[in-house]
């Protein structure tokens, strides 16, 4: 399974960021995809996930201002940016991952990040 994200970019305080990432590979249908982000000197956080399902969870710092989508059917799962801030400046990673009931172990995958950097 590989991860291809992009989208990311410098903008100013306020403005929009759309992230793209596209799953390719053998995927379980039912799976959640979403976004983690890492700032300088910081660890690496939730931002937003949702499931095949449609169920979504964010991260409080960000809620209000992002939204997370996807499209089951091309694998690919959105984050919308809005109302930027100084403080969403980070590598930005998208992620998906599934239960695999059969081996009863968790399967997880990581893109290589999009770095986003929000100038005041």
């Amino acid at each position: 399974v590989q991860l291809q994200a992009s989208g990311g970019g410098l903008v100013q305080a306020g403005e929009s960021l759309r992230l793209s990432c596209v799953a390719s590979g053998t995927i379980l249908r039912i799976n959640t995809m979403g976004w983690y982000r890492q700032a300088p000197g910081k660890q690496r956080e939730l931002v937003a996930t949702v499931t095949s399902g449609g169920s979504t969870n964010y991260a409080d710092s960000v809620k209000g201002r992002f939204t997370v989508s996807r499209d089951n059917a091309k694998n690919t799962v959105f984050l919308q940016m809005d109302s930027l801030v100084p403080e969403d400046t980070a590598v930005y990673y998208c992620n998906l991952k599934w239960r695999d009931v059969l081996f009863r172990r968790d399967m997880e995958f990581w893109g290589k990040g999009t770095q986003v950097t929000v100038s005041s």
